[in-house]
């Protein structure tokens, strides 16, 4: 699939020095509001515990959890990770190769020695020496960290400057957008204390399976079955969250999320939160091990809904907020609640906001990424906007008729949502999005409501 080449340019490599007691981590960045942003320099709470978080991450975005049999065996240059500085914190990101596993690390405002000198998103270089380094951490070492290089610094580092090329596959660029979409349709399901995180985790399967697995309640915790229940949460591709297991140590409790239940029960995304001292680090996976998110279909709709004029509106608004409550939003510019959610999963759609699961709410951050690219990733979108402006959709009371490639589609509508006779909605039944035709009757029915 086609997608874009995008250029990592650094100062210097990312670097930890340990000495004296003291680990210095240096980390560089490389694009967003400007070539080299400087977000943050001060000491950090729970050194060994930030530095397997951010080893976390970092492995996260180095691996391929599912290889299609057809793929031939090659080395993948990873994506780095992002870092997002939101007024009092810092976020750290990062997707897996295969576009199915999102990983977070939040280091909230108290585990901070200050707040940060600026706010945006860029990306930060995590080379092999410097994970290697951060390994050795412990917590007996004050943790010093700099977020990028102030501006006595950038002019001694010119000599050492990192530069590389990485494919970014439109693939992996929808989904990391995606992704945000399918955590804000997410609920809190479970919350496990530390010992029954420690024992769920640990009893994950080591091996890679294609089943789909449950997690349901089994006394004060959770375990594995292959049928889903009341309360289960879909769990596929267990072996995925074994990387958790390196942070059980600073484990606080375990938060699961999954979108509400459907009826019937099939394959769908959840989210896996550890709580950890002033942290937290999240999880987000597919609904299956060889789905990703690219193809998941949950921004259509918005993007589709979105009103442009609101969409300007809010991004005008957002200078690095680290909580964007819709509610509030929607008061202080006079919109619709409604109105407000679309635009902000329009926002998503082109990488613009992020979703904190454990706040409810979104958060400002902008994917150093060409935004053009990000937002000309919907084929299916752009198919129905071909349809609408051919006039080839014909509006009738709860139904319409859609003409595609000499063919009649049939779109019905009521309480439970739409319906189409074409082979894309019987085949996934609106588990991965509306179909093109279905998106088309909705721009055409908002259309017709303006007019």
């Amino acid at each position: 699939m086609a997608g874009v080449e995008h250029t990592y340019s650094y100062l210097a490599p990312s670097a930890v020095n340990v000495e004296s007691g003291r680990a210095e981590v240096a980390l560089a960045t490389s694009g967003g509001k400007s070539p080299h942003p400087f977000f943050f320099s001060g000491f950090l709470g729970s050194p060994r515990q930030t530095s397997q978080g951010l080893l976390v991450v970092a492995e996260v975005a180095r691996t391929r959890y599912y290889e299609p049999p057809q793929m031939v065996a090659a080395r993948i240059r990873a994506a780095d990770p992002v870092v997002t500085s939101n007024v009092d914190r810092l976020r750290f990101e990062s997707f897996s190769a295969c576009a199915g596993v999102y990983a977070r690390l939040d280091l909230d405002p108290d585990s901070l020695d200050g707040a940060p000198a600026a706010w945006g998103t860029t990306n930060v270089d995590f080379n092999p020496p410097m994970r290697a380094a951060l390994a050795r951490v412990h917590d007996a070492d004050a943790m010093l960290m700099h977020v990028g290089h102030d501006e006595v610094q950038v002019t001694t580092l010119s000599r050492s400057a990192v530069e590389r090329k990485v494919p970014l596959p439109e693939r992996w660029l929808k989904g990391f957008a995606e992704v945000q979409a399918a955590s804000a349709q997410m609920l809190l399901r479970h919350e496990l204390p530390a010992v029954e995180a420690r024992r769920f985790l640990q009893s994950l399967p080591r091996t890679k399976s294609r089943t789909v697995a449950w997690a349901i309640p089994a006394g004060k915790g959770l375990r594995l079955s292959s049928q889903p229940g009341e309360a289960a949460v879909c769990l596929a591709g267990p072996e995925r969250l074994r990387l958790l297991e390196r942070l059980l140590q600073f484990a606080r409790r375990l938060r699961v999320y999954g979108p509400e239940p459907q009826r019937p029960r099939g394959a769908e995304p959840s989210a896996w939160e550890l709580v950890l001292d002033g942290a937290r680090v999240v999880f987000v996976l597919s609904p299956e091990l060889y789905r990703g998110f690219s193809g998941e279909g949950g921004v259509l709709r918005d993007l589709a809904q979105a009103d442009e004029e609101a969409v300007d509106a809010i991004a005008e608004h957002l200078h690095g907020e680290p909580v964007i409550e819709p509610t509030a939003v929607a008061e202080e510019l006079e919109l619709p609640r409604t109105v407000v959610w679309s635009a902000l999963g329009a926002l998503g759609a082109a990488g613009r906001v992020g979703f904190d699961l454990g706040a409810s709410s979104f958060f400002h951050r902008e994917l150093p990424y060409e935004r053009s690219a990000l937002e000309a990733m919907h084929p299916r979108l752009l198919g129905a906007q071909e349809l609408v402006d051919a006039g080839a959709v014909s509006l009738a009371d709860g139904s319409a008729t859609v003409r595609s490639r000499d063919a009649d589609y049939l779109v019905r509508w009521d309480d439970s949502g739409a319906r189409c006779t074409c082979a894309w909605f019987a085949r996934h039944r609106g588990q991965r999005g509306p179909c093109k035709h279905v998106l088309a009757v909705e721009l055409a029915r908002q259309r017709a409501r303006v007019t």
